[in-house]
């Protein structure tokens, strides 16, 4: 197996900083807001905006990708981020801590759409698959130790967390400008002297049936995962069969523990095999977890059902990047297509937890689940029918 390129790796660890310190804020956040004496609702809008900025500016972060570059946007939406969030510690009122945490949003989309395309271009296409899985595992550590390290540091004060993350990405940044070398620069013909493919830009990837297939698990992908895991499972374990907020925890990790053993292999079997062969099967567990966890008749079937889902999340979360990837390599510069691709899991996470969460309230949790599972057969039934050569693309086959 090839090895990774030091860029790709120093983009890795810089990722994985960036989601430790995410879930560092997380236990704070909602708890400061409500320090300036607001209600549970305006506290949770804080939250909100983050994630509504994100949606409002991806357009934007891609269009700036393409003109200025993966590298120029990628430092400049982390030191947004760092700025904003060290102004959340210093906020006097609620309506500055709204007002920064949304600004954070802004700089979060452009990290995250030109950390995409950075992704594409520093992967060789036969370790693309790898790469994104270490990619995501990199999020997925950071995502559960940050809430740990979080609920520690906030017995120093509400205010402290920011500040650890603030600096926290400070010094990523710093990594990345010393560090990182360019991207390879890009080019307007191939070695034969042929002109490249233009930027792809969104309506003209939408036309093809890979990428709709990408947006559609990426979607699922935001709505079932981010979304409706930690929003509507918590509350399943608690109010659907009585128990504690340590159990809503357990279960959470054991989805984390499946997840992160498919994420280590996913990545592999989708370079030796193919992105469909891998992704196929992933939704197929990951609709099959989800459909019956919301009729769970105890804690313990309740616990190896969100394992499954797990498991299926892992197996094509990475892989559909992967994907991507192959469709987006070998062509100029181009970011509408990949702001589009970090757009749908943020849609679906900010929807799914909102709808399921009004049919839990009118209709249980069982039909809540069902239908976050039918998000995931939709999904399945895009890539059933994408048989397109850049998804189909197989790499060199590995060794070792």
């Amino acid at each position: 197996m090839k090895n990774l390129p030091r860029g790709l790796w120093i983009l890795l660890i810089a990722n994985a900083v960036i989601a430790l310190g995410y879930g560092l804020i997380a236990p704070a956040l909602p708890i400061f807001a409500t320090t300036f004496g607001v209600s549970a609702a305006a506290a949770a809008l804080v939250v909100s905006a983050f994630a509504m900025m994100r949606l409002m500016f991806a357009p934007a972060s891609g269009r700036l990708v393409t003109v200025l570059g993966e590298r120029k946007i990628y430092l400049t939406g982390l030191l947004i981020v760092a700025l904003s969030t060290l102004a959340c510690a210093f906020a006097q009122d609620y309506w500055q801590l709204l007002a920064f945490r949304a600004a954070g949003g802004i700089g979060s989309t452009m990290f995250s759409v030109s950390a995409m395309a950075l992704l594409i271009r520093l992967s060789p296409q036969e370790v693309r698959g790898r790469a994104s899985g270490y990619f995501s595992a990199g999020f997925l550590v950071g995502n559960l130790t940050g809430p740990l390290i979080g609920a520690a540091l906030v017995g120093f004060g509400l205010r402290f967390p920011f500040v650890v993350y603030a600096i926290a990405l400070l010094i990523a940044a710093a990594v990345v400008a010393s560090f990182m070398p360019p991207p390879p620069e890009v080019v307007e013909t191939s070695d034969d002297g042929a002109d490249l493919p233009p930027a792809p830009q969104f309506f003209a990837s939408l036309r093809t049936r890979e990428y709709r297939a990408i947006l559609t698990s990426n979607f699922a992908q935001g709505w079932a995962s981010m979304g409706v895991r930690v929003a509507l499972v918590p509350l399943f374990v608690q109010d659907g069969l009585g128990y504690g907020s340590a159990w809503a925890g357990i279960i959470l990790a054991c989805y984390a523990a499946g997840n992160m053993i498919a994420i280590l292999v996913s990545g592999r079997l989708s370079d030796r095999y193919g992105r469909r062969t891998v992704m196929i099967p992933g939704l197929i567990v990951a609709a099959v977890g989800t459909v019956f966890l919301g009729y769970s008749p105890n804690i313990w079937v309740a616990l190896a059902l969100t394992a499954v889902a797990g498991v299926g999340s892992g197996l094509f979360a990475p892989t559909h990047q992967a994907a991507l990837g192959d469709m987006l390599a070998g062509r100029r510069r181009g970011g509408s297509a990949l702001a589009a691709y970090g757009m749908a899991s943020d849609l679906g996470a900010v929807s799914g937890p909102l709808l399921t969460g009004l049919i839990a309230d009118a209709f249980g949790f069982g039909p809540a689940f069902v239908v976050t599972g039918a998000v995931l057969v939709v999904a399945l039934l895009t890539w059933l029918g994408s048989g397109d050569a850049a998804v189909e693309r197989r790499s060199v086959p590995a060794t070792g």
